[in-house]
């Protein structure tokens, strides 16, 4: 993969001013190509922390290339040209000195169809924990019960934890997927259409610990259900043809978007 980094940082991006809000993560003139063909262009915005913020578009528009470069999922792929800077907590994640094991701790990721591990529910969870080392059995067992809450997923498996992962239902395997991800604590989880795959019980459940979850860490999640986004997201990202549109308030974008194309895709006008 190359990467190459702007002369100077980027300019606040004129969607929304976050000078007054805690940001986590800053994305600064990111463009990003495959293979010679355009991905993603200058995209500038800034995710504020504790906070859901959700990228919405049509299919291929970028949403999932841009969160899957938040944690470096394309560094393997060597057709991929990669230009301007991706801060976390003021931090170039490109830097030399930033180790993708630990940036994929602080900044773990969740997909669309779950997958979890062929191991027992309490081994999948605790899976990251182990490769740390260091961990007493009875502390490792208070984080998995942690984790698994978190997930609201505790009370449903509490009495079969040494049970299979596969056993699950779809809907309890993605919450034990997160469940998994939350255990390491990361600051900053992104979220690839982790509901689309369920049903629509299921769906509100993945919901609602979204909604919880933004006590605890940065959630930024990419969805094609836009009703889903205005449940629960705070910020709203509207991205076309690889450009960010517009950016702001989800309220805001869903009711009064500021230009004719967000509005358009918002009302179903355009595909």
């Amino acid at each position: 993969m190359s990467v190459s980094s702007p002369s100077r940082p980027a300019t606040a991006g004129p969607f929304i001013d976050f000078e007054s809000h805690d940001s986590c993560l800053e994305i600064e003139g990111l463009s990003l190509a495959y293979a010679g063909k355009a991905a993603l262009s200058e995209l500038t915005l800034k995710v504020p922390r504790h906070r859901v913020t959700a990228f919405i578009g049509p299919s291929g528009c970028g949403k999932s290339t841009l969160l899957r470069a938040l944690n470096r999922l394309h560094d393997l792929n060597e057709e991929v040209d990669f230009s301007g800077r991706i801060l976390l907590d003021g931090q170039d994640i490109h830097a030399p000195e930033v180790a993708v094991s630990e940036l994929r701790r602080r900044v773990g990721m969740v997909f669309q169809m779950p997958n979890p591990f062929p191991m027992s529910i309490y081994d999948n969870v605790a899976f990251g924990l182990r490769l740390q080392g260091g961990m007493r059995k009875r502390q490792m067992d208070d984080i998995v019960e942690w984790a698994l809450s978190s997930a609201a997923l505790w009370h449903e498996v509490k009495d079969r934890l040494r049970a299979s992962a596969w056993s699950l239902s779809g809907g309890q395997q993605q919450r034990l997927v997160i469940a998994r991800t939350l255990a390491v604590r990361p600051e900053v989880l992104l979220l690839d259409e982790p509901a689309s795959a369920l049903d629509p019980i299921s769906t509100l459940k993945i919901e609602e610990l979204i909604r919880n979850l933004k006590t605890q860490l940065t959630l930024v999640l990419v969805t094609h259900n836009m009703q889903q986004a205005a449940r629960v997201s705070d910020y709203t990202a509207f991205l076309q043809e690889g450009e960010l549109v517009e950016y702001g308030a989800t309220d805001t974008l869903f009711t009064n978007p500021r230009l004719a194309r967000t509005e358009n895709y918002i009302t179903g006008r355009m595909a």
